[in-house]
């Protein structure tokens, strides 16, 4: 079971790296800010997925936090975003 856990957990990562591509190559502000929501919700699934595999809760903590963070950031960007004016 851990091993179909941390074959999943790779295939998030994996992309992770394909999204890092609309990261660089994003036309627009909004695309970038999606782009890298998406990077760390993905990360936060491997966290949640390689603590279920290995059975260490303590990963769970950090998952729960950098999802935390994830959001805080999408929200400081976008309002950042927004205030500049570079909504269209």
């Amino acid at each position: 079971m851990s091993n179909v856990l941390l074959g999943s957990a790779t295939c998030f990562g994996l992309f992770a790296v394909a999204v890092l591509y609309r990261v660089f190559a994003g036309p627009t502000m909004q695309d970038r800010v999606i782009a890298v929501n998406v990077i760390g919700s993905n990360i936060v699934i491997v966290l949640a997925l390689v603590s279920a595999a290995l059975e260490e809760p303590m990963f769970l903590d950090v998952a729960l936090v950098y999802a935390l963070l994830n959001f805080l950031m999408s929200i400081a960007i976008s309002k950042f975003t927004v205030e500049r004016g570079g909504v269209v």
